[in-house]
């Protein structure tokens, strides 16, 4: 179950519960998911950064993002740091990528 949603909406960052799971996020044991849609990037990375450190190893943080550039920005910044790409779903308004911490 997710415990937390970091949202990005209009520059406003908080924590509140989340109140839905898509299916792939589900099956991955997503437990952070980062709002970062409307955010330009690097800004969805930067997030995701900030807080790999606050799930456990082997615990996933899913990103949602709808700029263009995050779907290849945001695989690549878990492949060069070492993380899985656990899922990449498409959403009609943008993508909710999920990262699962490897260390």
């Amino acid at each position: 179950m997710r415990a937390h949603v970091l949202t990005g909406h209009h520059g406003i960052v908080g924590r509140e519960q989340a109140s839905h799971s898509a299916e792939a996020e589900a099956e991955a044991g997503v437990r952070l998911v980062i709002d970062a849609l409307g955010r330009k990037c690097p800004v969805p990375i930067i997030m995701l950064a900030e807080q790999i450190g606050s799930v456990l190893i082997g615990e996933v943080i899913a990103v949602l993002a709808d700029d263009p550039a995050a779907f290849s920005d945001v695989p690549a910044w878990a492949a060069m740091k070492s993380h899985d790409l656990a899922f990449r779903v498409e959403h009609q308004t943008g993508w909710a990528f999920g990262i699962r911490r490897n260390y």
